[in-house]
């Protein structure tokens, strides 16, 4: 008669190994990356505990956060052990921690250089796999007072549209826009498009006396500014 294995729980473990237990007496800081999701999704299952799968799941990812944040729920439920609501648990807590990041009031960061530009934004490229164009409108002290999504698209690309642009700067009394998007690939050298779209809107914006100030391309190796090249 062979061992009958239950599904086990964190409660089942010992109590020098129970995640919660471990945060709730030692403090957050020290537990580890596999600890802290194993609170997430709860349980394992017969053959692992949680921290055991979580520890499976964060070597698939090469123990890379960022990259555990790019997955699909569809992705996550392959590993087994790890349903829908498993997923959905892991996803939405990855999402809260990018969104503390970017918790700032807008108002508050007042730009002086393209990096406090990529501060102020780079937080919303993180965890997609698709190309993204955003807004960032500025105040007269060159203080951002919005952030707006413009378009979004596939791998390849997006279309940003500049009636759109200038009618979302005209109606939030924009002083000034400055304009991010971000490359999947990683390549951070802007394409024939991204010369000829930016030529576009600077033109426009000093039309409407709306000057563009910089346009950044962002990817998981850091940003391009068009200001800072002398392009723009």
């Amino acid at each position: 008669m062979g061992i009958y294995v239950e599904n086990l729980t964190i409660k089942s473990w010992a109590e020098e190994d129970r995640p919660r237990e471990k945060l709730s007496q030692q403090g957050r800081r020290f537990l580890s990356d596999a600890e802290l999701i194993a609170i997430l999704i709860g349980s394992g299952s017969r053959n692992e505990s949680a921290v055991e799968l979580s520890k499976r799941i964060l070597h698939a990812c090469n123990h890379d956060l960022n990259q555990l944040g790019k997955l699909s729920i569809q992705e996550l439920s392959k590993f087994k052990g790890i349903g829908e609501a498993k997923a959905i648990s892991i996803i939405a807590a990855l999402e809260l921690g990018r969104r503390r990041k970017d918790a700032i009031a807008p108002d508050q960061v007042k730009v002086k250089s393209s990096k406090d530009v990529y501060q102020a934004i780079g937080s919303q490229f993180e965890d997609i796999n698709h190309e993204e164009f955003w807004v960032l409108l500025l105040n007269r002290a060159n203080k951002i007072t919005s952030k707006h999504l413009i378009s979004k698209g596939g791998q390849a690309g997006t279309i940003a549209d500049p009636k759109i642009i200038f009618n979302v700067a005209l109606e939030n009394h924009a002083a000034y826009i400055i304009m991010a998007h971000n490359h999947p690939s990683g390549n951070l050298k802007p394409s024939q498009a991204d010369l000829n779209l930016t030529s576009k809107l600077k033109s426009a914006g000093q039309l409407l006396d709306i000057p563009v100030l910089d346009h950044l391309i962002i990817s998981d190796n850091g940003f391009f500014s068009f200001a800072d090249e002398g392009i723009l």
